[in-house]
């Protein structure tokens, strides 16, 4: 079996974006190929993987040996359902784990681990996604019809206030002020939903941060540190500048309101990673190579919303509109990019993953022109 390359019968561009992490074992349990998310899974690139004993860096909670030996008697697959999976390194996750024969050569066997919550929250995406648009456009026709009575409102308490005495100016003061805070949420509601498409064109990535850095400290980050930790040989993206300037401002505003008045640091990193891809739904997966981070040292989100932080309504501070984090997501969602967030108390990571500018074509030659050059 040292002969034994990629993984065929499985086509390479499925086998990469592949959202679970899969293997493939010879005979004597020994890994031959993972896929991206096999990597990510057991933090470990294919190189360094291929020739060890699988079950050195995958333990699962089930008899495995007698799983293997009954694939490869029976040629038939066998599914191990709500089992503990962990690498050694990481806490054990409940999992469902297929085994099953490789058509060209039963002795190979397939491991595809499943995660309950990659299952879960890819069952979840549609429906979500679905939910969101119609909560969004609802919204949005809510936003229009109510900003005229509002405005009417908030005109009538401050007429009010002119002949009030002190007790009851204080109530038109807050009619008035709330009135406002509505209109502004309203207003971010009518932003969401009339983001015009992205003009997008080969975009250096630190221009972006560095406009938003800038923004930022002379005004809601006025008492953040913010550091720069950048490769400076990131190819440029291929994006709308002004519309990836505003994903950045937002998150270095949402880590700015989530230190509090105490302030912090947030330190902006970028870096370049060809493991990463993305499976769309009409085509194959495609690469998101540029990655860039926001890390802040703030509390972290509350337990239980970081899977749906990006969801419009979704919101870790008590006052926040929900809205903020959606547009982020809706932006990079319509350059062909990724985002997602790892929080813990102490440190939260946003990373944003872009693709990468496409090559300008050579020029054709001129075959009139090289006709002249040959003839003079």
């Amino acid at each position: 079996m040292t002969g034994y390359r990629a993984p065929y019968p499985v086509p390479g561009v499925i086998w990469a974006s592949l959202p679970f992490p899969a293997l493939l074992v010879n005979e004597s349990d020994r890994i031959l190929e993972t896929n991206p998310a096999a990597e990510i899974f057991l933090n470990a690139s294919n190189r360094s993987l291929r020739d060890q004993p699988v079950f050195d860096r995958l333990h699962i909670d089930a008899d495995m040996e007698d799983a293997m030996q009954r694939v490869r008697a029976n040629r038939a697959p066998l599914f191990i359902n709500d089992v503990e999976v962990t690498t050694g390194a990481r806490a054990p996750q409940q999992c469902t784990v297929q085994v099953a024969p490789m058509a060209d050569d039963p002795r190979v066997i397939l491991l595809l681990i499943s995660p309950r919550e990659i299952a879960d929250r890819l069952g979840r995406a549609g429906a979500a996604k679905r939910g969101a648009k119609s909560a969004i456009g609802m919204a949005e026709m809510l936003a229009h019809e109510i900003k005229n009575p509002l405005a009417g409102i908030s005109g009538a308490a401050q007429l009010i206030s002119m002949n009030a005495g002190p007790e009851d100016r204080e109530l038109t003061d807050l009619i008035v002020e709330e009135t406002r805070r509505i209109v502004k949420l309203l207003e971010q509601v009518e932003q969401f939903g009339n983001l015009r498409a992205p003009e997008r064109r080969a975009t250096n990535i630190h221009d972006a941060l560095d406009r938003a850095r800038r923004s930022a400290l002379v005004g809601f980050a006025a008492r953040m540190t913010i550091l720069e930790d950048y490769d400076p040989s990131l190819p440029a993206t291929y994006a709308d500048p002004d519309q990836l300037m505003q994903v950045f401002l937002n998150l270095i505003k949402n880590a700015s309101e989530a230190a509090g008045p105490k302030g912090g640091t947030i330190r902006l990193r970028s870096f370049y990673d060809q493991s990463l891809r993305i499976r769309r739904a009409d085509g194959p997966g495609s690469p998101l190579p540029l990655q860039i981070e926001i890390i802040d040292d703030g509390p972290g989100l509350p337990p239980g919303i970081a899977s749906e932080i990006f969801e419009p309504f979704v919101s870790g501070r008590e006052n926040g509109t929900g809205l903020g984090l959606a547009l982020v997501a809706k932006i990079i969602a319509d350059h062909d990019g990724w985002i997602a967030v790892d929080s813990v108390p102490g440190r939260t990571v946003f990373r944003v993953s872009m693709p990468e500018a496409p090559r300008a074509p050579r020029a054709k030659p001129d075959d009139n022109a090289l006709t002249k050059a040959k003839e003079s």
